[in-house]
């Protein structure tokens, strides 16, 4: 059995074959010379952290002792479905009974800062993020383009290690098509309460480079001194590979409810799959740990035999200073939205209703709510919306009177 993908997708579903005991001969093949690490903290703790580098998600013997064979530093060139191989840039051909895809994805670039150019960066691995704090260490003037997560989680680190940080983000909000406007206005005063310059709805006109290095960028007739650019406009899903082998592709790879590609023997994971939501009725793509390593223990019961559909409750944190932000559940458009404390108060809690059931959840600094909704999203039982709203009564509480 062939993985492709050494993210948390790829090492998750070795992990959940070898823990099943069956005898199944494992190749994970993956493009980085790391054994696979847990990659949330690259954008958060890891460059203000003198460790060498993140923690590892299995020990390099865990693999050993199960004959798990690791292909690091290897990239897949080719698929050959009809001769069950995948052809790697060496040249060597692997073959397989069963394949498994857990491409990921790669950062969305910016067509004006393609070059290359020392002091601009994407954040996707633990080599990209090596580099950054290298560079982070003697920059002074920090620009981050794009207002999402890792773009804000970038921005709050940077502050804290005394950068001067513009934040240009192409829309009217952050965050705008993850979270709500409660949330985003949140973090969007919160941010510039700590020092980050951030401008919406602007975007870089042109640049000033010269011998690989860009040292300004201009918004409009303004010039802006950078050191070091990172750029988060987020990702495009790893897809190449299946969509030159002819599986069925769209935003991702196509799977169904087991995981299942176009073809029978190949399963595809995490963050580069488009998959049926049990909850919105159609294809969705997510990129989240939660997703990769639901996805491939779901994937690892269907080659073994007993599957399941997947429809693991969907959920998300951020660390941005001193704020943690949890989410559960995917909302619709149509779903209505209460807000629940006051983000005055650095606490609260957006909860997103249809009619009186509650589907996903925002919380600010308020885990035990975020705890307490998650369960009251998967027991999908009707709750009466004014005590919800209500912060002076624990959602524990209203989570008892539906049990």
């Amino acid at each position: 059995m062939v993985v492709v993908g050494g993210g948390a997708a790829g090492a998750q579903f070795c992990a959940s074959m070898i823990d099943s005991k069956e005898d199944v001969q494992l190749v994970l093949v993956g493009s980085e010379p790391h054994l696979p690490y847990q990659r949330p903290p690259l954008s958060k703790t890891y460059l203000k952290d003198p460790s060498p580098g993140p923690a590892l998600l299995r020990a390099a013997s865990f693999y050993s002792d199960n004959h798990a064979t690791l292909r690091l530093s290897s990239t897949v060139k080719r698929l050959n479905l009809q001769g069950k191989n995948v052809e790697l840039d060496s040249g060597e051909s692997i073959t397989y009974d069963m394949l498994v895809l857990a491409t990921g994805t790669h950062a969305r670039t910016l067509p004006l800062l393609t070059g290359d150019y020392a002091n601009v960066f994407t954040l996707r691995t633990l080599d990209d993020a090596v580099r950054l704090r290298e560079q982070m260490q003697v920059a002074q003037n920090v620009l981050i383009i794009g207002g999402g997560f890792i773009g804000l989680e970038l921005a709050a680190t940077s502050v804290q290690l005394g950068k001067a940080v513009t934040l240009l983000e192409a829309a009217p909000r952050l965050l705008g098509r993850s979270s709500s406007p409660e949330v985003s206005a949140y973090l969007l005063n919160k941010h510039r309460t700590t020092g980050v310059d951030i401008r919406l709805q602007t975007v870089v006109d042109r640049i000033d480079a010269s011998n690989g290095i860009v040292d300004g960028v201009w918004v409009g007739s303004q010039r802006l001194p950078v050191d070091v650019i990172v750029v988060g406009i987020g990702a495009v899903p790893n897809d190449a590979l299946a969509r030159e082998a002819g599986l069925e592709c769209a935003n991702g790879i196509v799977v169904d409810e087991f995981m299942r590609t176009s073809d029978p023997s190949v399963l595809a994971i995490g963050d580069c799959t488009a998959f049926p939501s049990s909850t919105l009725g159609y294809r969705i793509r997510l990129e989240s740990v939660q997703n990769a390593n639901d996805q491939a223990r779901c994937a690892a019961r269907t080659v073994l035999g007993k599957p399941e559909p997947y429809t693991a409750l969907p959920w998300f944190w951020s660390d941005q200073g001193t704020v943690r932000i949890q989410i559960a559940g995917v909302p619709g458009q149509e779903h209505k939205r209460v807000v629940r404390g006051d983000p005055a108060q650095d606490k609260f809690s957006v909860l997103y209703f249809d009619g009186d059931v509650l589907t996903a959840v925002e919380s600010i600094n308020s885990t035990a709510d975020h705890i307490a909704a998650r369960k009251l999203i998967v027991a999908g039982a009707g709750i009466p919306l004014e005590r919800a709203m209500n912060p002076a009564v624990p959602l524990k509480e209203v989570l008892s009177s539906v049990a």
